[in-house]
């Protein structure tokens, strides 16, 4: 594999702004994995996309495997949504008031999800899973929630927690400004061990108000979970009166119409989602059961609320983008493409002899420099970051980009052509040489 040197990929407008940014906005960034860090470079700054086509200020094309970070599943700047937006936007960019737009995506929604009866819209996956905690607490009377290791759930005080330094204790703070009182409700355990969970309910099962977990973990890669463990969880939380939630923001309305319980057959509680459903604007969401749902005010005692929910021209975007993925049969055509890019890197893989692993359902996909079994976050750190890096910045400096993080997931689109993909495995191969 090639050596890489990140000083010398951006050119003279990207490294002028990033200056000028790191001035303004606390690392020059506004989410930090576009720092980076996890890379040891410096961004890029983007200036237009188009199709599967990123293009930074300096000019450079590349094939975007990133998509936004999974909302652009028709691909950048999709026409059918460009155009709804246009027309919206002239009647108005945000009323305060309810449109008919949030009637029909809350329809689809229910339509569309297995564990949805009532949905309410929010602005960001953060505030889908901020808001189903307090819901489930709300509607069982307890405090306590589990977690697992690994899994992201947006910057909520009590989901950014890591795991104690026992089996068994509560959580600790992931981050400052967190306080320790609030950790100490959250019980963070390992993914995809049986006896770690069925301990946690054993000691803590009439204190526990939820689970909440990503059904495919796609914020350390990219992990499915072991036969039977959505059932365990699902059994667990049933026998011990507890709600089980699915982060499906990322996995919901991407790998199938129904997300992950679509594709397994588990039903949960609540559902909180995002993404796919704002067509590139900002949204979120969470809906599950009728009788939870009602709990929430003006109905119920639990309170939530929002200026921009189900603002006109994300609602608008949204529905115009599932509508279209319907009509094109999107959900086959991107698995004919994820088999076709998976069947060209596992064959990379073996003829290179590499020990590397690959996972991949659908549309969302990641690639393991490492040999260990993927199950669990510990697994993934067992990987060789430095071969990660070599081949993000070999991948990038030959037009491909890639997230700049080995705890990424890359995603798929239908404007990813079958040229786009043969291109890309060919620069994988010299990269991986």
């Amino acid at each position: 594999m090639p050596p890489y040197s990140p000083a010398s990929m951006n050119g003279p407008i990207s490294e002028k702004l990033f200056e000028a940014a790191k001035k303004l906005i606390p690392g020059g960034v506004n989410s930090p994995v576009r720092a980076f860090r996890n890379v040891e470079g410096d961004p890029f700054f983007v200036r237009r996309a188009k199709g599967c086509r990123i293009e930074d200020v300096d000019g450079r094309s590349l094939i975007d495997y990133v998509c936004t970070w999974g909302p652009a599943i028709l691909g950048h700047a999709p026409t059918v949504i460009t155009n709804t937006v246009h027309q919206v936007a002239k009647e108005g960019l945000s009323f305060g008031i309810p449109n008919p737009s949030e009637v029909e995506i809350a329809k689809i929604i229910v339509e569309w999800v297995p564990s949805v009866e009532k949905v309410r819209m929010v602005n960001s996956g953060t505030e889908a899973t901020m808001s189903a905690i307090r819901l489930a607490r709300g509607f069982t009377g307890r405090d306590k929630i589990v977690k697992f290791e690994g899994h992201y759930h947006g910057h909520v005080d009590s989901l950014l927690v890591a795991a104690g330094s026992g089996a068994l204790t509560h959580g600790e703070p992931d981050s400052a400004g967190i306080p320790r009182s609030f950790a100490a409700e959250t019980i963070a355990v390992p993914f995809n061990l049986p006896e770690r969970i069925e301990e946690v309910f054993t000691k803590f099962g009439h204190e526990i108000a939820a689970i909440i977990l990503e059904p495919y973990p796609a914020n350390a890669g990219f992990i499915l979970p072991q036969p039977g463990y959505l059932e365990l969880l699902r059994a667990l939380t049933t026998r011990h009166g507890a709600l089980l939630i699915f982060d499906e923001v990322m996995t919901g309305f991407r790998l199938a119409k129904g997300g992950v319980q679509e594709l397994t057959g588990i039903t949960p509680d609540l559902t909180a989602m995002g993404k796919v459903i704002g067509g590139g604007l900002p949204v979120g969401a969470f809906g599950g059961r009728a009788d939870i749902m009602d709990q929430l005010a003006p109905d119920g005692p639990v309170y939530q609320a929002g200026t921009l929910s189900g603002n006109p021209l994300a609602m608008a975007a949204g529905l115009a983008q599932l509508k279209e993925l319907e009509k094109q049969n999107g959900y086959q055509r991107l698995e004919a493409i994820g088999q076709r890019f998976e069947k060209g890197l596992r064959g990379i893989i073996s003829e290179k002899g590499l020990p590397y692993r690959l996972n991949r359902v659908g549309s969302m996909w990641c690639l393991y420099f490492g040999d260990s079994e993927i199950i669990n976050v510990d697994s993934v750190q067992k990987g060789d970051f430095e071969a990660f890096k070599r081949f993000f910045w070999a991948s990038l400096e030959k037009g491909v980009y890639l997230a700049p993080s080995p705890y990424e997931t890359g995603f798929l689109s239908l404007a990813h052509s079958d040229r786009d993909i043969d291109d890309t495995l060919e620069i994988f191969a010299e990269c991986l040489g």
